[in-house]
């Protein structure tokens, strides 16, 4: 069955000798693997790889056939053309490391349209922008509430906030409660939209501090969740 598919690309991975598997979050259908058979044989095919960089934006032609694993992809064109994020040295560690993240998180293969607009607006927001060295923490917190666990119960008079549960709360529970400057900052972006985003002021050491709580948070709500290995490169270039 031939049909188009609107994909964001979140990995590609080299299979055997000339071939490549796409794994993609498209909007008619979740998570879909492609195989690419042959691409990496010739010019012509290597030239095609263009289109699969972290997070691209693409219409699929697909034969997709509903029992099998992996699909395949009769025409590509891009559905958005990024202008920066596969050029600017910060917007493309984001991108990688965004792409990770996705790609660990995302695992329907179900019809999810508003998450695929929340995505695909959000990485237009990022091309288009000179302030973003915060767009990566928004992107997650506002990901948890399509994922199911976005911070309830927000009452700026609140002391605590409760990793484990993920309300805010007025005592202190142990462990898992955060208080501070992680706090405010945590109230900060959840009133805040990426247009608002140039607000909030923090430094180099105070973002890594808070996304390092955002991905304990994400570890505590997600069971296979892994600590992406590019936040090392996103903490470098961002400090």
């Amino acid at each position: 069955m031939l049909s188009k598919n609107n994909s964001i690309v979140l990995s590609k991975l080299k299979y055997r000798e000339y071939d490549l598997i796409v794994k993609c979050y498209t909007q008619q259908r979740g998570v879909v693997s492609y195989l690419l058979k042959g691409v990496l044989k010739s010019k012509k095919g290597l030239s095609k790889t263009v289109y699969y960089q972290a997070l691209s934006q693409l219409q699929i032609e697909e034969s997709y056939k509903p029992n099998q694993t992996l699909h395949f992809i009769k025409e590509v064109k891009f559905n958005y053309i990024y202008k920066t994020l596969h050029t600017n040295i910060y917007k493309s560690s984001i991108v990688l490391f965004l792409a990770e993240i996705l790609s660990n998180v995302l695992k329907e293969e179900e019809k999810n349209e508003g998450l695929y607009e929340f995505i695909a607006a959000a990485l237009q927001y990022l091309d288009n922008e000179d302030q973003f060295s915060n767009f990566h923490l928004l992107f997650l917190l506002k990901l948890t509430r399509y994922l199911g666990f976005q911070p309830e119960n927000l009452d700026n008079d609140y002391l605590y906030f409760n990793l484990e549960s993920g309300i805010f709360e007025s005592n202190n529970n142990g462990i898992y409660s955060i208080s501070g400057a992680n706090l405010t900052l945590l109230k900060q972006l959840l009133g805040t939209n990426f247009d608002a985003l140039d607000t909030i002021k923090i430094n180099a050491t105070q973002r890594q501090e808070f996304l390092n709580m955002l991905l304990y948070y994400f570890e505590l709500h997600l069971g296979s969740f892994k600590k992406p290995k590019s936040l090392q490169v996103l903490n470098e270039v961002f400090h």
